[in-house]
């Protein structure tokens, strides 16, 4: 098993223990949908990097009495963990109005979606998320979701400004930040292949 494989798997029962922990809601306020971003989101999206906290957003707010934690064995035999990060907050970086509405459903075998729907951010939205921090790993994110063809810089632009219209701080960071991405994914275009003169006889 990669440690690809025992991620997923460790993943997968993360959301069955929220399931489980969700299972009083009133029918009413069903399904409870579960938004994942962050280094989660990008393994979901791209089968890269695994990382121990999951940042989750619920639509509804949600109260747990526990951790929630999932453990699995990478492919070296070594114990590893994936748990639920309780601190992380949307509202403290990027992210388009849409973003929500927009995002992409995950198939988690044993989930009922009449009770749980999780989904994760599309690939551009991700992306943007990536812009208000900015750090060398948030760079090399959008660096490998545009090698893998989930984005591009036009789309990241556009997406990235028309998100700026709701926030207040140091914009202008922001949009250094965004020309910067833009420039580290935009594929420089090839120079025509130059033919052989023919020689003179």
């Amino acid at each position: 098993m990669t440690a690809q494989d025992g991620y997923r798997e460790a993943f997968d029962a993360l959301m069955l223990h929220l399931q489980a922990a969700l299972k009083g809601t009133q029918a009413k306020l069903l399904p409870i949908r579960i938004y994942i971003a962050g280094g989660a989101a990008l393994n979901l999206l791209t089968g890269a990097r695994v990382t121990e906290d999951v940042d989750a957003t619920f639509s509804k707010r949600v109260l747990l009495s526990d951790d929630i934690v999932a453990s699995y064995r990478d492919s070296d035999g070594r114990a590893r963990m994936v748990y639920l990060d309780r601190n992380y907050n949307d509202t403290l970086g990027l992210l388009h109005e849409d973003a929500y509405a927009d995002s992409l459903p995950v198939e988690v075998p044993g989930i009922d979606k009449r009770l749980v729907e999780v989904r994760v951010l599309k690939p551009l939205d991700l992306a943007v998320t990536k812009l208000a921090r900015f750090s060398d790993q948030d760079r090399e994110d959008i660096r490998l979701l545009a090698r893998e063809g989930l984005i591009d810089a036009g789309a990241l632009r556009r997406r990235a400004e028309a998100a700026l219209g709701g926030y207040v701080g140091d914009l202008d960071s922001v949009r250094t930040s965004i020309d910067v991405a833009c420039r580290l994914i935009e594929v420089p275009p090839r120079a025509p292949a130059r033919g052989r003169k023919a020689r003179r006889r």
